[in-house]
């Protein structure tokens, strides 16, 4: 469930009258109950934020209604003699705000009822962080320089540096200003600790600034990764993760940050693993560190994300070599490791095959040298889309720059791929006129 943010003015006797109220509606044989003491908290809470409920945010009320909903009933579901009690409501509160306990945002609540504390708090400085406030935080950084160190009461446990990475934490605050450089450096200069863990997913050493920054999408589409983190390197960020086993470069490969990717390995981030070598297109590396289609150099590491498992075995590495060469548009080391004889069914955790890849990124002569080692053209992938589907979403939602979508579907087709599995008509007049000549109907 998203987390909902607080009240300008929490009042924790509020908190515990709505508990009550949630358990009279567990008890109620009105089947509507609960999901009315959903919709009224949160329309509540929308007032005091000075949300209007406008047909533009009606979904996102109802999907914050839902959610809150479904967990009142699995915990009831839970519940002895299938009743809530005061305990379960008062959690169920705590978790919608992302607190482990009733105590803990009990806490959280009185604080920040005191008089003035909610101009020197962890809060208003997580909220200076997300909307690029640098004067505010400044000057909250000048009262309690301490707050670089804090941790958020929250599950998530992130400090404020983890807030510039915009992931992992309250979704309300999942946001890049177009200062957020300023602002990590700000944080940094006041002492905050640039490999400091969070309990985001779960809470591992994978959970640093660095790596939650490059598998986020807000930074990303704010073209401001590859900048945080040079500034997090500069400031003595570990560039191979704090256990020196490669995971900021393998997340940002496994979540699609080709850029930041580039930056890590500018910045000095390991590169003796083929998988990360052939995403990034050093070639060099990949002919030095592969000696046939299932073996590795002695000097190869065995590499894998933490997103993405893979057994210790160099042929799948090599294999995985071969489908993120095609992923990130690497034609001349697919071509080679396609030369040596690395199995051209090669896929990654998503199912996407390197044909999947090699077509999404318009890479015609590999789609060729492919289909001419038996790829599977109706493979499909982890969304139930064979190489023709997947190359038509592409196509439409999240096109590659340069690619022409008309004449690697034409090629596709010809190859076999069987067009009534197409989704006709695309929309787009090129596409379409290649798909009805080859037989597509609507």
């Amino acid at each position: 469930m998203d987390t909902l943010p607080l009240p300008p003015r929490p009042n924790l006797a509020q908190y515990k009258k709505r508990a009550k109220d949630l358990v009279s509606a567990s008890q109620s044989t009105d089947k509507n109950a609960i999901r009315d003491w959903a919709a009224e908290w949160i329309e509540h809470l929308a007032r005091l934020r000075g949300v209007e409920i406008t047909p533009f945010v009606q979904g996102s009320f109802d999907r914050a209604v839902n959610a809150l909903e479904e967990s009142v009933r699995e915990r009831l579901g839970r519940a002895a003699n299938a009743k809530l009690a005061l305990a379960d409501a008062q959690f169920l509160i705590a978790q919608a705000h992302s607190f482990g306990s009733w105590k803990n945002f009990a806490d959280h609540v009185e604080e920040l009822s005191r008089v003035n504390a909610a101009e020197g708090s962890f809060e208003a400085a997580a909220d200076a962080v997300v909307d690029g406030d640098l004067e505010k935080l400044r000057t909250l950084l000048r009262a309690e320089p301490a707050l670089v160190h804090e941790h958020s009461r929250r599950t998530h446990r992130a400090t404020l540096l983890h807030y510039v990475a915009a992931n992992g934490v309250e979704d309300f605050r999942q946001k890049t200003p177009p200062n957020a450089a300023a602002v990590a450096r700000m944080l940094l200069e006041a002492g905050a600790v640039p490999d400091a863990l969070a309990s985001t997913y779960g809470g591992d050493t994978y959970q640093t600034t660095m790596n939650l920054l490059v598998s986020s999408t807000h930074p990303a589409d704010a073209g401001l990764q590859p900048a945080l983190v040079d500034i997090l390197v500069d400031f003595g960020a570990a560039v191979d993760g704090v256990k020196n086993d490669s995971s900021p470069i393998m997340t940002a490969l496994a979540f699609g940050y080709g850029s930041a990717a580039e930056a890590l390995a500018r910045r000095g981030a390991r590169l003796d693993s083929v998988v990360a070598a052939a995403a990034l297109g050093r070639l060099d590396l990949v002919q030095r560190l592969v000696r046939d289609a299932r073996t590795l150099s002695p000097d190869a590491r065995l590499v894998a994300p933490y997103w993405h498992r893979v057994a210790d075995d160099p042929k799948v590495h090599i294999e995985l070599a071969l489908a993120w060469a095609c992923k990130f548009g690497r034609a001349d080391v697919a071509r080679f490791l396609l030369g040596i004889g690395v199995d051209s069914r090669s896929k990654d955790n998503d199912e996407m095959t390197a044909l999947h890849w090699a077509a999404a990124n318009g890479l015609t002569d590999v789609v060729d040298i492919l289909l001419e080692r038996g790829a599977p053209l109706e493979a499909k992938n982890t969304w139930d889309g064979p190489v023709l589907n997947s190359t038509l979403h592409f196509a439409q939602y999240i096109p590659v720059a340069g690619v022409d979508y008309p004449a690697v579907i034409e090629r596709l087709l010809q190859a076999g791929a069987d067009v009534r599995e197409a989704d006709f008509p695309t929309g787009i007049a090129p596409i379409d006129e290649v798909l009805a000549r080859h037989g597509a109907r609507r």
